[in-house]
């Protein structure tokens, strides 16, 4: 299996990107600078930073510190979270002596005291500390006291005490430019001609929390010879800022984004990867998999091949032929396996590195259990069935009654395999439908195999619809999710209107999470219902899924009301006998929908 996390083995082709960046870093004409890697969720952007990082280590003077800005969400204020942590390192990675010593310790008391005035800011007091209508020598444990009282607020004495202390010595009275010339001087006394910072996970922080780490590197750290490298979904940034600071009305400036670009100079911008990508991604991972050390002679292998003809290189079984006949047949079936699968995944899965790597993990996973009960599942034919297990939920499902009915061997399987729709009752109505119809024709054939060791080993995912957890949603489908399900049909219309812009499985998981609504309710909302519908109807690919939906739920949880959703769902598909006898099935359970399901079959025939 494979580690959940970045990696600084280059298995996504983006040596061209981390040539980039560390081209910036190392510029003086640059400096200070930010850099932004941008990229969505699972794209790579954390890899990336490693190996820019894993480069920049090797210079005498340069310094690399990494700061995770999850970790520290707990903190009261991120800015000292991340001020502490670069003079932290600074101090460990360097030998302070003298000047620099003094230094860093002018640094530490110094954030104390943003400490304090960023802490007693939030209670409102702060103009106790920055100016106000008292001096310094007004100013006692008492005045701080009564005046958090006054606020409503409660705040522990020895905390008080403690910064109180700080805040009366004449050392930490300092201004934002006396911290920024003291830290460019720390820079120079410890012989750092580049500190560069590494900031990750910061689109999974509040935005209080980004705002907060963006200040910091503005007013205090943003130093000649400092440069920030920032790893995060740009869309989560804007949003961010667009929570705190609400665009005005008849104002058409973007808020979120003009702040982004003044605060990121430089973006850097991981790209989709494509089939031929994928393909390279899967294939690597099987080979860091199954040769461990022996991966240095096939990396060798891919950076020929990418010298040749960068923008055609192939890691084919020729290729590593000419260097190893004995690797190239040790290897043969899996570069079989990797091409059988990448399409698939790229297309479905808008070529998402670490969605991949989960759905190989949980095929690694399968093949193991079923090692331990000493049966060999054929990855080939473990790997097909997963891609629609994936992707075309409800035909699995369907698929999995029909092999435990058939011993095992799924006859109608077997008939659609030779295009003989005509004998497989229960699956006909896939027959049009464009990706079942794309994967029957990847090998191996399954109709004649014994299917049930696979399935056994995917019976949580039988029972719950989805053998993965519902995965993290972009922020656009988080939004569309939240409109369809928010009950209002202003917020309705504008996520069928974003339909188009979700990759094939995003939208899939959309609807499945609206299917669970319908299928768990002991009541089906009237509105939750038309979201579903008009969902479905909005892309092609979901089409047959709905009508299998609709097909399982029971009559009882039919209302009325629903059924006039169905016409405009039904005058979409190119096949619309399916769903006519659908309608008709639930007229003869419920004879009280006679009138109106003869009413919509009229209109939908007439189309």
């Amino acid at each position: 299996m494979w580690k959940d996390s970045e990696t600084n083995i280059d298995l996504l082709d983006f040596d061209y990107l981390v040539n980039v960046a560390k081209k910036i870093i190392l510029n003086d004409k640059l400096t200070p600078s930010s850099i932004g890697i941008y990229g969505d969720w699972g794209s790579g952007k954390s890899s990336l930073m490693d190996m820019v990082m894993t480069d920049l280590s090797k210079e005498d003077d340069v310094l690399c510190i990494k700061f995770n800005g999850w970790l520290f969400e707990g903190y009261e204020d991120a800015k000292i979270a991340l001020i502490g942590t670069i003079l932290d390192e600074i101090g460990k990675e360097r030998n302070l002596v003298g000047k620099a010593k003094k230094t860093i310790k002018n640094l530490y008391e110094n954030t104390d005291f943003i400490k304090l005035t960023s802490k007693f800011a939030k209670y409102g007091i702060d103009f106790l500390l920055t100016g106000g209508i008292l001096s310094v020598t007004d100013i006692t444990i008492e005045t701080i006291k009564e005046a958090i009282a006054a606020k409503g607020k409660k705040v522990d004495d020895k905390d008080i005490e403690s910064v109180f202390k700080a805040f009366k010595s004449k050392e930490v009275r300092r201004s934002v430019q006396k911290f920024h010339e003291e830290f460019k001087s720390l820079l120079k006394e410890t012989n750092i001609k580049r500190l560069v910072v590494f900031i990750d996970e910061l689109d999974r922080c509040k935005p209080d929390t980004i705002l907060e780490t963006f200040e910091a590197i503005r007013l205090f750290l943003f130093a000649e010879g400092t440069s920030f490298v920032i790893g995060a979904d740009e869309r989560q940034i804007q949003y961010a800022v667009q929570t705190k600071y609400p665009t005005i009305e008849g104002n058409q400036i973007d808020i979120g984004k003009e702040y982004l670009e003044k605060l990121i100079q430089y973006p850097v911008r991981i790209p989709q990867l494509g089939e031929r990508e994928v393909e390279f991604y899967i294939m690597c991972l099987f080979f860091e998999n199954e040769l461990g050390k022996d991966i240095s002679l096939i990396k060798n292998i891919i950076m020929d091949g990418k010298t040749k003809n960068f923008l055609d290189f192939e890691l084919t079984y020729e290729l590593i032929r000419e260097k190893s006949e004995e690797l190239a047949e040790k290897l043969k079936d899996t570069i079989s396996l990797s091409k059988q699968i990448s399409s698939v995944l790229a297309k479905g899965l808008n070529g998402n590195p670490r969605h991949c790597k989960r759905f190989l993990n949980a095929m690694d996973l399968r093949t193991q259990m079923a090692q331990y009960r000493r049966i060999v599942l054929d990855r080939k034919m473990l790997a097909k069935i997963m891609l629609v297990e994936y992707f075309k939920p409800s035909f699995y499902k369907l698929l999995a009654e029909l092999q435990a009915n058939d011993n095992g061997k799924s006859t109608e399987l077997a008939s659609i395999e030779t295009e003989e729709w005509d004998k497989a009752e229960n699956l006909k109505l896939w027959k049009d439908d464009v990706w079942v119809k794309n994967w029957i024709t990847i090998e191996p054939k399954l109709g004649q195999a014994d299917l049930r060791p696979y399935f056994y080993f995917s019976r949580e995912s039988i029972r719950n619809t989805s053998f993965v957890k519902t995965p993290k949603l972009s922020i656009e489908a988080a939004k569309i999710l939240d409109n369809l399900l928010s009950r209002t049909d202003t917020k309705r219309k504008d996520a069928i209107q974003s339909a188009l812009n979700l990759s094939d499985f995003e939208a899939l998981t959309v609807h499945k999470e609206i299917t669970a609504k319908l299928e768990t309710s002991s009541e089906i909302d009237r509105s939750i219902f038309q979201s579903f519908i008009e969902w479905g109807s909005a892309r092609q690919e979901l089409h047959i899924e709905t009508i299998a939906v609709l097909g399982r739920l029971s009559v009882d949880k039919i209302k009325l009301s629903f059924i006039p959703f169905i016409t405009p769902f039904a005058n979409k598909l190119n096949d619309k006998a399916t769903i006519i006898e659908l309608l008709n099935k639930w007229k003869s359970q419920n004879k009280s929908f006679t009138c109106a399901i003869d009413d919509e079959v009229k209109k939908i025939k007439s189309k």
